[in-house]
C-alpha cells in the first residue's frame, strides 16, 4: 500500500535546463568515444575472425538503440539526476523496498572502476609503443602508478572539469580523424575485404557473441543524458533525440575507423596488435607521426580515467546521502569536502582491475551490470506503465514493446556469451551485495525487516 505521507520534493529544477539536442548529443558522443575503439578493434577482429568485424559494431548499435529507447522513456518521464538509480527506486519500491537501487549502487562500485581499468590497461598498451620490452611486472607497476596518480589528483576539491572535458573531446576527435585519415591515405581494399572462406560458418555466432560484448562496450555512454536529466531543455525531445543520433553517428564513425584500419595491414596482423592506431599511422605516415598519435591516445586514456573516477565517486555518495546505501559513503573529506571514501574504494578496485586481461575486464563489467541495470530497467519500464499509468511521459517508446524485447534478447545473449570467470565473479559480487543489503536493512529497519515505504515521487510533478 502506498504511504499516505506526502512524497519528498523533486529536486529536478535545481539545475538550469540549458542542454539542448545538439549539446546533449555531443555529451553522449564524448562519453562513447574515448580510447575504446583504439584498444578494441584488434579484439573485435580476433573475435569475429576477419574483416566481418564490422558486423559486431552494427549488432552493438542495434542493441544500443533498442536499449536507448528504454532509457529515453524512463529518462523523459523522470528527468532528474541519477538515471538507473531513480528508475529502479521508483519501479521496485512497491514490493522490495530499497533493494534494487541498493544493488545497483553496489554493482557500480565494481563496474565503474572496471571501466576505468580498461582505460589504464589501454594506456599502458600504447606506452609499449615507446617501451616494447616491458615485462609483466613493469607493465602492471605502471598501471598501478597511473591509477595512484589519478586518485591523488582527485584527492582534493574539484569544482569543475569543463576544461578537461573539452580538451578530451578535442584530442579524441583529432585521434579518430587522424587514424582514419592515415588508414584511408594508404588504403588497400585487398586487406580490408579479405573475408575468410568460412566467414559465416559454424563458429560465426560464437564469434558474434564475443564481438557483441566488445561492440556494446564501445557504445557505452549513449545514455549519459539520462544521468543529467535535470539539466536538459525539453527532456521529452532532447532525451530520445540525443540517444538515437549519438548511436547512429558513432556507428558510422566506428565502421569508417574499422574499415580504414583493416585497409592498412592483413587482418591477422591487426588482430594481434596492442597499439593498432600507432601501427596504422606508422605504416602510412612514419614513426614520428605515429609517436605523436600515440601520445594523444595516452593523454585521452588518462583524462578519461580522471573524469570517469571523478563522476563515478559521486554515485555511491549521493545514494548514501539519500539513505539508500551504506552511510560510510556519505562521508566527506574533513578539509576539502569531497567523498573520499567512495573515491579511495573505486581507486582500489580500478588498481585491481588492471591486473586482468582487457577482454576479461570488459566481460566482468558488462556481466556485473546486465542483471541489475540493463534487464532491471526493461522490467522497470513495464512495471511503471502498470503501476503509474498517469505518470507524465513526454516520450513513449516507439513500437512498444518491440524495443524492450530486442534489448532483452540482446542483453541475455551478451550475458551468456561472457566468459565463465566473469559470470562467476559478477555473480559472487551480486550475492555479496544481497548479504550486505540484508545487514544494512536490519540496522536501518528497512524492508524486509519493516513494511515498504512507497513514495511516488514523480506523479503529479510538473
Amino acid at each position: 500500500m502506498p504511504d499516505s505521507s506526502p512524497p519528498p520534493p523533486v529536486h529536478d529544477n535545481a539545475f538550469h535546463r540549458s542542454i539542448g539536442l545538439f549539446s546533449g548529443t555531443a555529451i553522449n558522443m564524448t562519453q562513447m568515444c574515448g580510447i575504446g575503439p583504439f584498444i578494441t578493434i584488434p579484439i573485435m577482429v580476433a573475435a569475429m575472425g576477419g574483416p566481418q568485424a564490422v558486423i559486431g559494431w552494427i549488432a552493438g548499435a542495434i542493441l544500443a538503440m533498442a536499449d536507448g529507447l528504454v532509457w529515453a522513456e524512463l529518462g523523459a518521464a523522470m528527468p532528474g539526476s541519477g538515471g538507473t538509480y531513480v528508475y529502479l527506486r521508483e519501479a521496485f519500491q512497491y514490493r522490495t523496498g530499497k533493494l534494487m537501487p541498493f544493488l545497483f549502487i553496489w554493482t557500480m562500485l565494481l563496474a565503474i572502476p572496471l571501466l576505468m581499468s580498461t582505460g589504464i590497461i589501454g594506456m599502458v598498451e600504447y606506452l609499449e609503443f615507446f617501451f616494447p620490452s616491458l615485462g609483466w611486472w613493469p607493465v602492471h607497476l605502471v598501471g598501478l602508478a597511473a591509477t595512484a596518480v589519478v586518485t591523488w589528483m582527485l584527492y582534493r576539491r574539484i569544482e569543475s572539469v569543463r576544461a578537461i572535458t573539452i580538451g578530451l573531446w578535442i584530442i579524441m576527435l583529432v585521434s579518430v580523424i587522424g587514424v582514419a585519415a592515415a588508414g584511408f591515405s594508404h588504403f588497400n581494399a585487398g586487406y580490408a575485404f579479405a573475408y575468410p572462406a568460412d566467414t559465416f560458418g559454424g563458429k560465426f555466432f560464437t564469434g558474434l557473441g564475443a564481438g557483441l560484448i566488445i561492440g556494446i562496450y564501445d557504445y557505452l555512454g549513449y545514455n549519459t543524458t539520462a544521468y543529467i536529466g535535470d539539466e536538459l531543455r525539453n527532456p521529452g525531445r532532447t532525451m530520445p533525440g540525443s540517444i538515437i543520433i549519438s548511436v547512429i553517428a558513432m556507428m558510422v564513425v566506428y565502421l569508417l575507423l574499422n574499415i580504414s584500419v583493416l585497409g592498412v595491414a592483413p587482418w591477422q596482423e591487426i588482430a594481434t596488435s596492442k597499439s593498432v592506431a600507432s601501427l596504422v599511422v606508422e605504416r602510412s605516415w612514419g614513426h614520428l607521426a605515429a609517436a605523436v598519435m600515440t601520445v594523444l591516445i595516452i593523454v585521452t586514456a588518462f583524462a578519461s580515467v580522471f573524469t570517469g573516477l571523478l563522476g563515478g565517486s559521486r554515485v555511491p555518495f549521493q545514494a548514501a546521502q539519500d539513505k539508500v546505501f551504506l552511510s560510510v559513503f556519505a562521508r566527506l573529506h574533513a578539509k576539502h569536502g569531497f567523498p573520499h571514501v567512495a573515491l579511495l574504494t573505486m581507486g582500489m578496485v580500478t588498481a585491481i582491475g588492471t591486473f586482468f586481461d582487457l577482454t576479461e575486464v570488459i566481460n566482468m563489467l558488462l556481466a556485473a551490470t546486465i542483471i541489475v541495470q540493463s534487464i532491471a530497467q526493461i522490467a522497470a519500464l513495464i512495471v511503471l506503465r502498470r503501476r503509474q499509468p498517469t505518470l507524465k511521459r513526454p516520450y513513449r517508446q516507439w513500437l512498444y514493446p518491440v524495443p524492450c524485447v530486442i534489448a532483452l534478447v540482446g542483453w541475455v545473449y551478451v550475458y551468456v556469451s561472457a566468459s565463465t570467470l566473469s559470470l562467476i565473479l559478477s555473480g559472487l559480487w551480486i550475492a555479496a551485495g544481497l548479504v550486505v543489503f540484508a545487514i544494512w536493512a536490519r540496522v536501518n529497519r528497512s524492508w524486509p525487516f519493516a513494511p515498504v515505504e512507497v513514495h511516488e515521487t514523480y506523479l503529479g510533478n510538473e
